[in-house]
């Protein structure tokens, strides 16, 4: 009696342990498994699937193979349930940060993906478990969010269920369920610039705010939208700050007075590019200068590119500087002469005819600007 039951355990005892040593084998029902992930903004998108196909069974997936609205799914807690948007496993879908779906918030998080369906609207549900198998336990309890969508037909079949990301921008994405003739459309949106700018707050904590291209790169991505300009002076102020290592180089001062500028306080910013200016590769002034032609302070302009001269004589790029300088102002005499001395020490034809250009077009008394 003991030995057959010390050999019913050891064989039952085996049977667990096989049964967690399962084989890598295709979902069940011959389904593919499947994720597409994108990013909008910064914050990142991934959708987990099971990808169900037709099989011949066109005409009959939508409204029976997949349910109308709620149905008893017959098995687990669920009497209830709405469509699990794939096949087999829950569908999940995953946002890194806060979003707006249809226009209604959903904070950032894992969330089961579930679809109640209609042919003239039907019901995003994500719901706070993510981690159930299927609709079979689908609580309503468990709701984080609800959106109504319309099913859009499509033009030719897909066979196997997909997501795609469409319509992308900046801020915002489509993301698209398609299956046999069908297709279910809804709008992801993201606070692009709130999401960005916390985002350099935590990063510039960490160990990549101890050196000053973090700090300018933050600073300057908040000239460029001309958004948190106060904030942003002060990460300016790091980068270009002995104790971030860029107390020496041109960039961060730049990013410094174009704030200053954007702020009003346009002499502290011409303050800045006065100590700045000395720092810049002979790239960097001239193309300091060539800024200023495009804000339409020519005169500044000029100055910036005999400062360049001045400091790399003769060189093809400080000649082409005081050619475009003194063209900004309307000096085409001087800028000939420029040009002309320019021409020979072009270092390839397609300089060489751009300058001729030029030439052609201050002889005519146009700005080559």
């Amino acid at each position: 009696m003991k030995q057959s039951l010390l050999l019913t355990c050891i064989v039952l005892t085996f049977t667990i342990s096989q049964a967690q040593r399962s084989l890598t084998m295709l979902p069940s029902g011959g389904n593919k498994k499947a994720s597409v992930s994108e990013q909008i903004g910064i914050t990142a998108v991934t959708i987990h699937y099971d990808r169900p196909g037709v099989k011949e069974r066109e005409g009959k997936v939508w409204g029976e193979l997949v349910h109308l609205g709620f149905a008893d799914p017959e098995f687990g807690t669920s009497k209830s349930s709405p469509w699990r948007a794939g096949a087999n496993e829950n569908t999940t879908i995953e946002f890194s940060t806060d979003v707006m779906i249809e226009g209604e918030s959903l904070p950032a998080g894992k969330y089961g993906f579930f679809i109640a369906y209609g042919p003239n609207e039907s019901t995003l549900i994500f719901s706070k478990n993510s981690g159930s198998w299927g609709h079979y336990y689908y609580s309503e309890k468990e709701d984080a969010l609800r959106v109504k969508v319309k099913p859009v037909a499509l033009d030719k079949s897909v066979e196997w269920l997909k997501y795609e990301f469409s319509q992308q921008t900046e801020n915002s994405a489509v993301v698209t369920l398609q299956w046999e003739k069908l297709s279910i459309p809804f709008k992801i949106e993201v606070d692009y610039l709130k999401t960005q700018i916390a985002s350099f707050r935590q990063e510039l904590r960490t160990d990549k705010g101890f050196y000053w291209l973090s700090w300018n790169q933050a600073a300057n991505w908040c000239l460029q939208r001309n958004t948190n300009l106060e904030e942003a002076l002060l990460w300016a102020d790091s980068a270009s700050s002995r104790n971030f290592g860029g107390e020496f180089v041109f960039a961060p001062w730049v990013t410094k007075a174009k704030i200053l500028e954007k702020l009003g306080r346009n002499e502290e910013a011409a303050a800045v590019m006065k100590k700045a200016l000395p720092m810049g590769s002979i790239i960097d002034i001239h193309q300091y200068g060539r800024q200023l032609l495009s804000l339409k302070q020519p005169k500044e302009a000029l100055d910036v590119f005999k400062l360049n001269f001045t400091k790399y004589p003769n060189q093809f790029t400080t000649l082409m500087g005081l050619v475009r300088g003194y063209s900004g102002v309307g000096d085409f005499k001087n800028a000939l002469k420029y040009a002309n001395l320019a021409i020979p020490q072009a270092p390839d034809e397609q300089n060489k005819k751009s300058v001729q250009g030029m030439i052609d077009k201050l002889k005519e008394g146009k700005d080559v600007n």
